[in-house]
């Protein structure tokens, strides 16, 4: 998962893109959905005016939430930046 960010004037907004890696329309709906679903547990733990887009790898689809819950809430704790 590659997550980029910059800051912004208006308040918090993520989009989330899936690498061409992914091969199938399944697999890159179903990465998506998992995205999201990380990004709803850990939102609070990012700054909050920043923009977000949050690419999936192949990997995504090979780990638990519960590691990509954990390794967003790792990747917006080394954003600077107030927290909401």
């Amino acid at each position: 998962m590659i997550v980029l960010w910059r800051e912004s004037r208006a308040a918090r907004r993520a989009g989330f893109a899936v690498s061409r890696q992914v091969r199938t329309a399944v697999q890159k709906n179903r990465a998506r959905r998992r995205l999201r679903e990380a990004y709803r547990a850990t939102r609070g733990a990012a700054p909050a005016k920043v923009a977000l887009v949050i690419i999936a790898k192949p990997g995504v689809l090979r780990a638990g939430i519960a590691a990509l819950t954990e390794e967003l809430r790792a990747t917006f704790a080394s954003i600077p930046g107030a927290r909401a």
